[in-house]
């Protein structure tokens, strides 16, 4: 029998039983949608989660720590970021970021950038004609910005001596040291292009105040990131460093005493894992936000994986229904089947027809599905962003941009597994269909 003849059969079969297929077929539909509808919504969830940790840093930057030595107390199998981390007590040995140490970190394969930073060690008082703040100041040793993912929302983000770029939330601090009850509050200047005078504050060993005051060309506004850079000052860390030894009264060797913080840039966010272990193998604390982020990620695989289950068990439930369905056409085609073999069909053409038979109830269940499942996805999303951002505004959050996604991938899946599915229930009723001896199929009343 040719395979067009074959075709031919198994649709003729299902539009003349096309009552018995529909509600076979409603149980696929049920679990396809399910499967849909579910593993939509919690990859959406997982695209939300995401937006929203992307405020908490660049996922290619690993900031590193050093290590000093000393007694610590550490649970069996607790392995810190600080590296070598063994049970019960032990000592720590310390591992300074000297600038030999930061040469090492740059050998390491996928390393792009290692930038150290340092913040201000003294009080400040930020001064704009009667304005008056206080800030983050953070000294870094790049001539640019960039370098940490940073972009200017005004004028740019390279550093040179004497100028500071400030993130956008610096000017909203300041405020009128002389202002009256009553009277208005000054609005946040504008500090792009101006100069801003920095105000040292230190004491001596009488208590007495002792002030330094420096001049800096604001250069640069960041773009807001929803983290550390809104509200921080950047400065060369050669200036910083100057800043530092004044406040604490010594010389600063970073060849001996290190530097306090490190970022290191990574050419990948696949590699900063890898790398972060690397480091931490070197006996330095590392941290990266991508960790935090890959433990959400795993949360939300595993969810997805229960979302799909819940709605393969439906899927499940049907196959039942095809099975029963394919076995009752047995009983009803008996003597259908022994005329067909009688004319020269062989066991694999019957086998043929009764599994695209009920391949095809699959098939068609799950085409209903995916349809149905997508459109009550888009509803959902609709509905639920609404609510969303209606819950962020008087919270006054970041509304989300997606509730329910559904990748290109799952509507293929899912057919072709509500397929499978049709096609492995009619498997047992289409090998008793191509078994039946033809004379008695014939005789069959």
């Amino acid at each position: 029998m040719k395979l067009l003849d074959i075709v031919r059969l198994i649709l003729g079969n299902l539009n003349r039983r096309i009552g018995r297929v529909a509600l076979t077929a409603v149980g696929v539909v049920i679990g396809t949608a399910a499967v849909v509808i579910l593993v939509s919504l919690a990859i959406g969830l997982q695209k939300n989660a995401n937006e929203q940790l992307y405020g908490i840093g660049d996922l290619t930057q690993i900031q590193v720590s050093p290590t000093y030595g000393g007694q610590v107390m550490m649970a069996s199998g607790m392995g810190g970021g600080g590296g070598g981390g063994s049970s019960g007590s032990g000592v720590q040995q310390t591992a300074l970021l000297t600038n030999p140490a930061l040469d090492g970190l740059r050998a390491i394969s996928g390393v792009v950038a290692v930038i150290p930073r340092d913040y201000l060690m003294s009080s400040l008082t930020l001064k704009f004609h009667r304005l008056e703040s206080g800030s983050n100041v953070i000294g870094i040793g790049t001539d640019d910005l960039g370098q940490l993912g940073l972009e200017a929302s005004q004028g740019v983000v390279s550093l040179a001596r004497g100028t500071i770029v400030i993130g956008p939330m610096v000017a909203a601090n300041f405020y009128d040291p002389n202002q009256r009850p009553g009277q208005a509050t000054p609005a946040a200047p504008d500090l792009y292009d101006q100069n801003l005078t920095f105000v040292l504050i230190k004491y001596d060993q009488n208590g007495n105040e002792i002030r330094k005051t420096m001049t800096y060309k604001v250069v640069g506004v960041l773009a807001q990131t929803q983290g550390e850079s809104d509200w921080s000052i950047y400065l060369r860390l050669d200036e910083l460093k100057a800043m530092n030894e004044w406040a604490m009264g010594r010389r600063i060797n970073y060849n001996k005493d290190g530097y306090s913080q490190v970022i290191v840039k990574v050419d990948s966010v696949d590699h900063v894992l890898d790398i972060t272990n690397q480091i931490t193998a070197l006996g330095y604390q590392a941290y990266t936000p991508q960790s935090f982020v890959q433990g959400i990620n795993n949360f939300y695989l595993i969810l997805q994986i229960i979302f799909g289950g819940v709605g393969a068990i439906a899927l499940l439930v049907a196959a039942i229904g095809i099975a029963n369905t394919m076995a009752m056409a047995i009983l009803e085609r008996t003597r259908e089947i022994g005329l067909m073999k009688a004319v020269g069909a062989t066991n694999r053409d019957v086998l043929s027809i009764f599994l695209g038979e009920a391949a095809g109830i699959g098939f068609l269940g799950g085409l209903g599905g995916v349809l149905i499942g997508w459109l009550a996805g888009q509803g959902i999303n609709v509905i639920a962003l609404v609510y969303l951002a209606q819950q962020s505004a008087s919270q006054g959050g970041t509304p989300p941009s997606v509730a329910v996604s559904t990748p290109v991938w799952l509507p293929i899946f899912a057919l072709v597994f509500a397929t499978l599915i049709g096609l492995i229930s009619g498997l047992y009723p289409a090998l008793r269909a191509a078994t039946l001896v033809p004379v008695q199929a014939l005789k069959y009343e």
